[in-house]
């Protein structure tokens, strides 16, 4: 169903902004496309001009996302590892079996520094439908550029989470 019939860009975009200020989940473009009535290469241009006027969204595997304000008593961690392409699925769910959101991934490329992509995968279920996304389309994941070298932010409720995360990741062999 859709939320509105036709609007001119500002009022796409202030629309989508409330939609995705009051949704906690990430929101698919072709969901906002849908409930727009536009195309989904306008909802890619309108989240553009929403970020370039520093509004804090962020592109997931799961669709859009607003970054509301931190829980200022969540503790977060960078973590280094390593491992082979089959081993992805195993360390996210590492990760998120400890209690731990998997924020994000980077890697140090040559060329272009730091490449950092978001990932915000809280659960198994966002863990299978990742790695699923992976195969569809057949895209590199960024630590193949890296001999599997890269980064994770981790964020928990405690340092205690944090800390078997890091355990748990030693014990599996990816923790660098």
């Amino acid at each position: 169903m859709r939320d509105h019939v036709k609007q001119n860009g500002s009022d796409r975009r202030a629309y989508l902004l409330r939609l995705l200020k009051s949704n906690r989940e990430p929101i698919t473009g072709s969901e906002l496309a849908k409930r727009t009535n536009v195309s989904r290469q306008v909802i890619v241009q309108d989240i553009s001009l929403l970020k370039a006027k520093n509004h804090p969204i962020i592109a997931t595997s799961q669709g859009y996302l607003f970054l509301s304000q931190s829980d200022s008593t969540t503790k977060q961690r960078v973590i280094a590892c390593q491992h082979q392409l089959e081993d992805t699925q195993k360390e996210l769910n590492i990760m998120v079996d400890c209690g731990a959101v998997v924020k994000n991934v980077t890697i140090d490329h040559p060329i272009y520094g730091e490449l950092t992509g978001s990932l915000m995968i809280k659960n198994r279920l966002e863990v299978a439908h990742f790695i699923e996304k992976l195969k569809e389309t057949n895209a590199p994941l960024l630590s193949t550029l890296t001999e599997g070298v890269h980064l994770h932010l981790i964020e928990a409720p405690t340092e205690d989470i944090l800390n078997t995360v890091c355990s748990a990741l030693a014990e599996a062999g990816y923790l660098l």
